[in-house]
């Protein structure tokens, strides 16, 4: 091969190879540039959506790209909370592009949970997963109606009174086991998990008696947390293994199966003459009443699943409730002595004989102690919602379809207005009959309002109430504060970001 053609093929060879090498190059940069394009649209559709659905409302001018507001909804603080709430009576937010209406004001907030025609109760994205879609407390409508007319049922006077003596039993349990503890350890300690402890065997004692065992309470003790951690407001939404909610639903099939199996006992029972010791056993005797008119076929499962509500409505809840109960109490000795002197003119001193509902009736004191703890630290802040379809919540803006709506608690129950004061803990104001408090019940939504509002609200009040008066005449209890004792932690409810330290010691009776 002659040197003249070597050269030749050589030049066209680099002509050919630059060519294409110009060519890839130019297809690259047309793909870069057509990437980037399809992007930017896409990034501003976002933006433009995001204007037009928050038209005039308070929030971001510019919603941060895809995530919104992920970082604060991972980390949820009360200081947040509040300042979105102060930012107008409603208030837009995105999250991942979900977007989300906040209600502040009462008139807004007892709107949503009055409008179940716009607007029905969608938890946090995982609820349906985590309590199962099917559950009674997704219902609207009828169907949600005709439970709700025998699950009345169940907390009657009567049912209160068959209720009372399992709480008393497992509250003097716990707090024997306390103080027993506290007699080897003298020291402060949290009372966040003891505490959900004792109302986890409360809740399972007064909706299923001893149709289930006591492993069993141990058991679905020690896994319901999972079920509390998934449902924080945000959480990777896919159930993968490892993952909350993964763990959640483990959980709940768990709790399930004990539930289904108390509720088959319980029709056992009842159907060999038994009398109603529990929640399960009144259920199945009002079914069986010549009277009853309501419906009748409830399968095990049914009934599983309505408790397993009432216990996803009463655990983190009413242990929130009862940990701030003893932290205001703890906090505040001139109120902790008027509630133990109440005690002794209620109950004569005989501390040992069982409570009677006669009795809860005539602790008046105690009933607004409970009361005003709630109302400083509601258990439940916020409900979030989710619109059928657009939702002309006020007369110049209409919430979208498909987007969240939450109604917010605490500016109503902190309205100075009605409050004054409102951050100080005064039981005092809920005695005057004709005081602000008691004159304006729309601003007290710790229980919520509409057709969803908390059916075992009576139950849950007396249980706190219990709980404290069986705790004040047993026990001393000193609060340890510590930097975290004021600040709240938001899970599914609130806590203390300490647990609240307490330090125990046994009370003696003169």
């Amino acid at each position: 091969m002659s040197l003249e053609f070597k050269a030749a093929t050589t030049a066209l060879y680099n002509a050919t190879s630059s060519q294409v090498t110009s060519t890839a190059q130019s297809g690259s940069m047309s793909w870069l540039y057509t990437t980037a394009a399809i992007v930017g649209g896409l990034l501003a559709l976002e933006q433009a959506v995001w204007r037009y659905k928050k038209r005039h409302l308070p929030g971001d001018t510019w919603a941060i790209p895809i995530i919104g507001r992920f970082a604060d909804s991972t980390k949820p603080t009360m200081e947040n909370y509040k300042r979105q709430w102060d930012s107008g009576p409603l208030s837009a937010v995105s999250v991942f592009n979900i977007f989300i209406v906040m209600a502040s004001s009462n008139e807004y907030s007892r709107k949503i949970l009055n409008s179940p025609m716009y607007a029905e109760p969608a938890l946090v994205h995982s609820g349906k997963l985590v309590i199962g879609s099917d559950n009674w407390v997704f219902l609207t409508g009828k169907d949600h109606v005709d439970y709700r007319k025998v699950l009345n049922l169940l907390f009657t006077r009567k049912a209160l009174g068959i209720y009372l003596g399992l709480q008393e039993t497992v509250a003097r349990k716990h707090m024997t086991r306390w103080l027993k503890e506290a007699a080897a350890d003298p020291s402060a300690k949290p009372i966040m998990m003891t505490a959900r402890h004792m109302n986890m065997e409360t809740s399972l004692r007064v909706f299923c008696g001893y149709h289930i065992p006591d492993s069993a309470v141990e058991e679905i003790n020690s896994k319901y947390w999972f079920i509390t951690q998934s449902l924080e407001l945000v959480n990777f939404p896919i159930p993968l293994p490892g993952t909350k909610v993964y763990k959640a639903i483990q959980a709940r099939k768990l709790v399930m199966h004990w539930l289904e199996l108390a509720a088959k006992k319980s029709k056992i029972a009842m159907a060999e003459g038994g009398q109603s010791e529990c929640m399960l056993d009144e259920w199945v005797s009002i079914m069986a009443e010549p009277g009853y008119k309501g419906r009748k076929d409830f399968s095990d499962y049914e009934m599983a699943q309505v408790v397993f509500s009432f216990l996803f409505a009463s655990q983190d809840a009413m242990s929130s409730g009862l940990i701030y109960g003893f932290q205001h109490l703890a906090d505040n000795p001139e109120i902790l002595a008027k509630v133990r002197k109440e005690q002794e003119r209620v109950r004569m001193g005989n501390y040992e004989d069982p409570i009677t509902l006669e009795q809860m009736d005539d602790m008046v004191y105690l009933q607004a102690v409970v009361k005003e703890s709630m109302r400083v630290k509601p258990p439940v802040t916020m409900v979030p919602y989710k619109c059928k379809k657009p939702f002309p919540i006020s007369e110049n803006y209409t919430v979208p379809a498909g987007s969240m709506v939450i109604p917010s608690f605490y500016n109503s129950l902190h309205d100075s207005e009605v409050y004054p004061n409102p951050e100080a803990f005064y039981p005092e104001r809920w005695l005057d009959q004709r005081g602000s408090a008691n004159s304006n019940p729309k601003n007290y939504l710790v229980f919520g309002s509409g057709p969803h509002k908390c059916i075992g609200l009576e139950y849950a009040q007396m249980n706190i109430a219990l709980v404290l008066a069986t705790a004040v005449t047993m026990m001393n209890f000193q609060h340890e504060a510590t930097p975290l004792s004021e600040k709240v932690e938001i899970i599914a409810t609130i806590f203390p970001k300490d647990g609240c330290h307490l330090k125990l010691s046994p009370r003696t009776h003169a």
